[in-house]
């Protein structure tokens, strides 16, 4: 992994953990996803509302370690207002950088990019795709 991408790893992760974006409960939402790791016990819950087919009112709330938090910081912050295709097409892209495919060309921003280096850490690969891959799950099932 090179330096920048290590740096930028370690910065997005520090940031996000400790700053959260829209980190709150949200019990009379309308839609609840929740997210658990088995593995290591990570659990994050999204709390949204869809108001003609866009993603309105995201938060979430839960603990985890600092890449899950982080992770689930970033999409809550990136599909906040997008509509249902938008959202999935951000969803893949993730998954796709993080599963070291080509992202088709997109330039994804530093946040996502950071996670590229998830793929260098076999074991917290899930921490990374944890929340992205519930979304993408819902998502799907509504489309």
């Amino acid at each position: 992994m090179n330096e920048r991408l290590k740096g930028l790893y370690k910065t997005i992760i520090l940031e996000h953990n400790k700053e959260p974006f829209f980190f709150k409960k949200n019990e009379e939402a309308t839609y609840v996803l929740k997210a658990y790791n088995q593995i290591c016990g990570d659990r994050f819950e999204l709390y949204f509302e869809v108001k003609n087919g866009v993603i309105e009112d995201l938060t979430f709330h839960g603990f985890g370690c600092a890449i899950s938090k982080a992770s689930t910081s970033v999409l809550v912050k990136n599909l906040k207002g997008k509509d249902f295709v938008k959202a999935l097409l951000s969803c893949r892209q993730f998954l796709s950088v993080t599963n070291d495919e080509e992202a088709n060309g997109e330039n994804l921003g530093e946040e996502l990019e950071a996670f590229s280096a998830a793929k260098e850490f076999p074991g917290r690969l899930k921490c990374a795709t944890l929340a992205w891959d519930e979304m993408i799950k819902f998502l799907e099932e509504k489309k």
